[in-house]
């Protein structure tokens, strides 16, 4: 049987970095701590766990994205003048910390716009540091297919961020 407080004594911080890489809302990162764990309960039911923190890392970042993307389709669909107020808060702060968060956001939806498995593959290596064994591992596949899974993701976000590269980067790669 398994002891669920002490999982989530031991794994609960994990899981909660994890989601934070990706929600800011504490609300919507509290949603997906909760929908992880009871996703990693699920599992559980059907399969031995031999690797408890890289199980609960998959299912906190697969939670988190599809929170992600489901925020950024709506944020598409719903822009407008009620968005000024941060406009404004961020124009009063130094322009790279700006530019910093911009990229950051870009990124997030770069990363909301990629297929799962590669934007699982590049969150667990990237973002969480895991090795290409460890995600393999997490994700069900080989260690090569991997390497094939970061380097599309890495192309994808390459052009995807491209258009809002500062204009000294693309001349340096011309």
């Amino acid at each position: 049987m398994t002891d669920w407080s002490q999982i989530l004594a031991l794994h609960g911080r994990i899981v909660w970095k994890t989601v934070n890489h990706f929600i800011e809302d504490d609300t919507d990162a509290a949603d997906c701590f909760q929908e992880t764990f009871v996703a990693a309960f699920e599992f559980s039911r059907k399969h031995e766990i031999r690797n408890w923190p890289g199980l609960l890392k998959r299912l906190a970042t697969t939670t988190a994205l599809k929170r992600l993307r489901k925020r950024t389709r709506q944020t598409m669909a719903s822009v407008s003048v009620r968005d000024a107020p941060e406009i404004v808060e961020s124009v009063s702060q130094p322009p790279e910390v700006a530019a910093g968060h911009e990229l950051f956001e870009r990124l997030r939806e770069a990363l909301a716009a990629l297929p799962t498995e590669q934007a699982e593959a590049c969150c667990l290596r990237f973002l969480e540091g895991l090795s290409y064994a460890e995600v393999a591992e997490g994700l069900g596949v080989t260690v090569n297919h991997v390497g094939v899974l970061l380097n599309r993701a890495k192309v994808s976000l390459r052009e995807y961020l491209e258009p809002f590269a500062p204009p000294s980067s693309k001349r340096l790669r011309e």
